[in-house]
């Protein structure tokens, strides 16, 4: 899938999907900156981008930004003058360069490389089912345990944060919803639809909020991405396949991906945290990076203009009192190195290979302050051997599957995470894109226990409650004498699991008041305009 991060996007490996055996009762259904040019005049072939535009937030100011806008030959798409950005489209050139001149802005940038299409249709990949015979030796292993999910047994994931225990004492309000910011969720499969909150629910590709029946879910069986990380969170215990970390919240969908190509575009991401906090989401789920950048600059104009745009929407949430959680990444990167090498952006036209400080180039939204970021840990609570990490970046770990070197004693043998998939089926993925969502599943426990708690304590929470790990002794994963990454850090705060491996049991058990919210690590964004 052109969408998820196997091409940098943050879940790996194609899906082994579970069809739905008879004892189920379910059958399963089939370059960053415009080039400065000149003039506002158009030719009636010019290629078409889009841009954000960032201002104050008073009202005279957005009006005369928004005449600036037209007179350099751009078009509004929507206003969010709450936070003030302003997302455009335009054929000029120079647009980028002409708007920044104006009155009022204090940054602006292109949001893509490539411009605008038309929707196509995306090619389906072969999708890998077991046989019946394969599924009911999951559930008979499932069934030895009493108040099982049929396919509980594959669910290693669960007994390793204590999910299953904590199910049974509290598990979750439905005053609480996770919102999965992805591409799109399937609220129809039997997991999900008893726990499906549609109000809260919208398709944001472009930059505005459509909320018409079905917008939410995925355009096709293959962006299959969102509802699998659904099923983490919020699957049903209802004697229907499997079950999620805290099974008795709500989850929406909020679907942010471009219909051409896959991607999450920066103006589809602002929208969606602002749709989400002005619905009364608690939390989000972000198990994805803003394309096309896998690292934005800030000494780039585009770059850093995207990073304000989508600081400013994931701040608005934050106040509104939602907490953002998003995946760390699958490329083994240190966040916290003196450089990284880039060879995958832009990755909606051609990369280009480049050497970045990871302190000035962003991974957004999970380099923003205030947003939790979760690093993969597999069976034996060992860091992925795919998971991004970094001392004073990771904020906490949680299970996203490592089938490569960490294998569990399940029916099904498999290291990665079983969850929902579109079209009543279920299936496999491993990356942070599986982590994320059992600690947003875990947060919702918490904020399910203390109702009150702001996301500054809710992220404290989760801190708090996560089980301390250290530093492994080596991680010489593959045995060839080179170790594959570097731990820093002591056993309560590291750059492999932060501070800790999220634990769901220890959450619904937690006895006392919200601990005291800790200053925020190093990690900051500095320099971004205010609105």
């Amino acid at each position: 899938m052109s969408h998820l991060r196997s091409r940098r996007r943050l879940a790996l490996a194609v899906p082994v999907v579970l069809s739905l055996t008879a004892s189920l009762g379910f059958l399963p259904a089939a370059a960053s900156a415009a080039p400065q040019a000149a003039p506002a005049t158009r030719t009636a072939d010019a290629p078409k981008l889009a841009y954000v535009v960032n201002t104050k937030v008073d009202r005279h100011t957005i009006a005369s930004v928004k005449k600036a806008i037209a007179q350099a030959g751009g078009s509004v798409v929507a206003t969010y003058q709450r936070i003030g950005v302003i997302v455009v489209h335009s054929s000029n050139p120079d647009f980028a360069t002409s708007i920044r001149k104006a009155r009022g802005v204090q940054s602006a940038g292109a949001t893509r490389t490539a411009p605008l299409t038309a929707a196509g249709t995306k090619e389906e990949g072969a999708v890998e089912y077991l046989t019946a015979a394969q599924a009911k030796r999951t559930e008979a292993a499932s069934a030895k345990t009493p108040e099982s999910e049929p396919l509980e047994a594959d669910q290693w994931d669960l007994r390793a944060i204590g999910a299953d225990k904590a199910a049974q004492i509290n598990p979750g309000s439905r005053k609480v919803t996770v919102a999965v910011i992805d591409t799109g969720v399937d609220d129809t499969h039997p997991d999900i639809a008893p726990n499906f909150s549609a109000s809260q629910s919208a398709n944001c590709a472009g930059g505005k909020p459509d909320t018409s029946e079905g917008a939410w879910r995925p355009y096709t069986p293959e962006d299959y991405h969102g509802t699998h990380v659904a099923g983490e969170i919020a699957a049903a215990r209802n004697g229907i396949g499997v079950a999620g970390v805290a099974p008795g919240v709500k989850v929406s969908s909020i679907n942010v991906t471009d219909r051409a190509n896959g991607l999450f575009y920066p103006e589809s991401v602002v929208c969606a945290f602002v749709f989400a906090a002005d619905h009364g989401v608690e939390i989000t789920n972000n198990s994805y990076y803003v394309d096309p950048w896998l690292y934005n600059c800030m000494d780039d104009p585009d770059q850093r203009a995207v990073v304000t745009a989508v600081n400013r929407a994931q701040l608005y949430a934050q106040k509104k009192g939602t907490l953002n959680v998003a995946a760390a990444g699958n490329s083994n990167h240190d966040l916290d190195a003196d450089a990284i090498v880039d060879d995958s952006s832009p990755n909606d036209t051609t990369p280009a290979e480049r050497t970045i400080d990871p302190h000035e180039c962003l991974d957004i939204p999970t380099q923003l302050p205030g947003v939790v970021t979760v690093s993969s840990t597999g069976v034996d609570n060992v860091k992925s051997y795919f998971s991004t990490y970094g001392k004073g970046v990771v904020d906490v770990a949680a299970p996203g599957g490592d089938r490569r070197y960490q294998i569990p004693d399940t029916p099904s043998k498999d290291g990665r995470i079983l969850s929902t998939m579109p079209n009543g089926a279920w299936g496999f993925l491993q990356g942070t894109s599986m982590a994320s969502p059992h600690a947003s599943g875990v947060a919702a426990l918490l904020k399910s226990k203390h109702p009150w708690a702001s996301p500054a304590q809710l992220q404290a929470l989760l801190k708090a409650q996560a089980d301390e790990t250290a530093c492994p002794a080596s991680y010489d994963q593959d045995g060839d004498g080179t170790q594959d990454a570097v731990c820093e850090g002591g056993e309560r705060l590291n750059g492999f699991y932060g501070h800790g491996i999220v634990n769901a049991l220890r959450a619904v058990k937690w006895p006392g008041p919200p601990p005291r919210p800790s200053a925020r690590s190093a990690r900051t964004v500095n320099e971004l305009e205010t609105p």
